[in-house]
C-alpha cells in the first residue's frame, strides 16, 4: 500500500488531490480565516461595514480594511491585503468604466459578478495562485443595500449580516442571537 503524502497535491491549483480537494484554494480559504475580522450588516436604508484593526506587533502600521471603491461601493478585508488592493483597483477600473461608457453607476450585483469571474481565473490556471482575500463588499443601487461576502473559491454570496476573518463564527453567532432584538429591520 502507497502511502499519500499532502504535499504531493499541493504544489498547484491544477491538480486535485485523490480526496477530490485542491489544497491550494483551502489554503487561500485559511488565509481569510487567519485574517482580522470583519462584519457586515444591512437594513432596509443601510449598509453598514465594520473591520477590526490589528498590528501584527507593535512596531508594525496597522493595515487599513476598509477600502473605498466607489460613491456607492466600499469593501472590508480579510486575508492577504496586497490581494485586496489589487481586487479593490480592479473594481475601482470596474466602476469607472461603467460611470463613462453608461453614465451611470455599476450595478453592486453586477460588480460582485466581475469579482467573482476574475478570481475564478487564477484557480483554474497553472502557474496561478487563488486571491488570497475574502471581501465583505457593501453598497448601494436601485434594488437598494447591499452585502456580498466573496470567497478564494470564487463563490460569492448576497447576505444579510456576515462576518469573516478571525473569530468570525462568534460574531456571527451573535449576529444571530441580537441582531433581531435591536429592532433591526430587514426586507
Amino acid at each position: 500500500m502507497q502511502t499519500v503524502f499532502r504535499n504531493q497535491y499541493d504544489n498547484d491549483v491544477t491538480v486535485w488531490s485523490p480526496q477530490g480537494r485542491i489544497h491550494q484554494i483551502e489554503y487561500a480559504m485559511e488565509a481569510v480565516k487567519q485574517g482580522s475580522a470583519t462584519v457586515g450588516l444591512k437594513s432596509k436604508t443601510h449598509a453598514v461595514l465594520v473591520a477590526l484593526k490589528r498590528a501584527q506587533s507593535e512596531l508594525a502600521a496597522h493595515q487599513k480594511k476598509n477600502l473605498h471603491v466607489d460613491n456607492h461601493i466600499g469593501i472590508s478585508i480579510a486575508g492577504l491585503t496586497a490581494d485586496a488592493r489589487l481586487l479593490c483597483n480592479f473594481m475601482h477600473q470596474e466602476c469607472l468604466d461603467s460611470r463613462f461608457v453608461f453614465d451611470r453607476p455599476l450595478a453592486v450585483s453586477r460588480l460582485v459578478s466581475l469579482i467573482g469571474s476574475k478570481t475564478q481565473i487564477p484557480t483554474q490556471r497553472y502557474g496561478r495562485r487563488p486571491y488570497g482575500v475574502g471581501l465583505l463588499i457593501a453598497g448601494y443601487d436601485d434594488m437598494g443595500p447591499h452585502i456580498f461576502q466573496t470567497c478564494p473559491s470564487a463563490n460569492y454570496f448576497d447576505c444579510r449580516a456576515m462576518s469573516i476573518g478571525a473569530r468570525s463564527q462568534s460574531a456571527r453567532t451573535y449576529l444571530e442571537t441580537y441582531v433581531w432584538f435591536y429592532g433591526v429591520q430587514f426586507e
